[in-house]
């Protein structure tokens, strides 16, 4: 992450840790119903630690797009 992520308000970096993919996935697609996001599309594990984390970056004013999540 860069500090040009969140460079002014309404932006933000969201770390989604989870026990499985499922879950951190449908958590994404929560917050893309809200907001307007970069989705991701992979998750990522921590060798030793158990569960998953996801990390997306959110955009509070911009709209959603109704198929993706991805701003318009």
């Amino acid at each position: 992450m860069t500090d040009a992520h969140v460079a002014r308000p309404g932006l933000a970096v969201v770390e989604i840790a989870a026990a499985d993919d499922a879950t951190t996935f449908a958590i994404q697609q929560l917050l893309a119903a809200h907001c307007a996001i970069a989705p991701a599309d992979r998750t990522t594990r921590e060798p030793g630690e158990p569960g998953v984390r996801l990390r997306c970056f959110l955009d509070l004013h911009q709209e959603p797009d109704a198929g993706t999540g991805r701003r318009s």
